[in-house]
């Protein structure tokens, strides 16, 4: 990625941009709000949200700016449309804590805005499909997203449509849950997350990212990475040994060795590879970069010039 395309900010330079603005969370709400294996505290709020906050909302002045302008040259009615962010990140680095918590500190500093959240998760084809063509070993891969629907799905937020659909996926259960959706109703403010939202598929005249009206990246060292993977899937086998409906049941209640073993050669073999040749390519084109360290600690933001 060519760096010399963002400003550069260590987390001392970062906090110094605070705004007057804060917002108040209290520990039980953080402790909800973030992931297995992930970490975040009020100091991470008051030294790197609130000053994302901030430029976040320079984008949608921006952007609301911009749609008045536009709606009043062409003499056109205005219609309501979403201001959306869009994250991206690999698995296992915490995007999605970093979606909540934004949700939660957009809706607390803007109470007058409706702010919806959705993953993209959601628009992978059902297990079904995946093993019926051959790429159970691909998902999170381009090929395993339903690019189509989700297209379609965001064309219709970005238009002002009431009550779109998005299906549900149950990390549980590791796979789309039939006739369960979750509805996207004419937010203010809609974050959309996941490991595809910057990506360019092939065949495609539009991309997800041409809906976003700024983009994050959470990125941290592969070798971080996989140890927390490897630490959220022992997390999730503690919490499935009780539990037969749970996919992570089976390993739980196996030899632990074997299942780690096996949770590393899916990190090596899949998870791996799809950082490198899909995801990690796509940095380059967010707005925003929050870089971790160890402990999920944020020790840098960049934001593009």
């Amino acid at each position: 990625m060519d760096r010399s395309v963002y400003h550069e900010f260590d987390r001392e330079q970062w906090k110094q941009l605070r705004t007057s603005r804060t917002v108040t969370i209290s520990k039980e709400e953080l402790r909800e709000l973030t992931s297995l294996n992930d970490r975040i505290d009020q100091k991470d709020v008051s030294e790197i949200y609130m000053p994302l906050l901030y430029l976040i909302d320079c984008y949608r002045q921006g952007f609301l700016e911009l749609r008045q302008m536009k709606d009043s040259f062409l003499y056109r009615q205005s219609v309501k449309t979403p201001f959306i962010i869009g994250i991206s990140g690999s698995v296992a680095v915490g995007k999605s804590t970093t979606a909540r918590l934004l949700q939660n500190l957009l809706e607390k500093a803007y109470r007058d805005l409706k702010v919806d959240l959705m993953t993209t998760d959601g628009f992978l084809y059902p297990n079904a499909i995946l093993q019926e063509r051959g790429i159970m070993n691909r998902k999170g891969f381009p090929e395993s997203y339903d690019m189509k629907r989700l297209i379609r799905f965001l064309t219709d937020v970005k238009s002002g449509k009431r009550e779109v659909r998005s299906p549900q996926y149950s990390h549980e259960v590791y796979d789309i849950l039939p006739e369960r959706y979750d509805v996207i109703d004419q937010p203010d403010i809609l974050i959309v997350e996941g490991i595809n939202v910057l990506q360019l598929p092939a065949n495609h005249e539009i991309f997800v990212s041409d809906f976003f009206d700024v983009s994050l990246f959470v990125d941290a060292e592969e070798s971080l990475i996989r140890q927390w993977y490897l630490e959220r899937f022992e997390m999730l086998m503690d919490l499935a040994k009780d539990d037969p409906t749970n996919y992570y049941y089976q390993y739980a209640n196996g030899d632990r060795q074997e299942a780690l073993a096996m949770a590393t050669q899916v990190w090596e073999t899949i998870n791996l590879v799809n950082l490198n040749e899909f995801i990690l390519p796509t940095m380059g084109r967010a707005d925003i970069i929050l870089h971790k360290v160890k402990n999920h600690y944020i020790d840098e933001v960049l934001v593009k010039q």
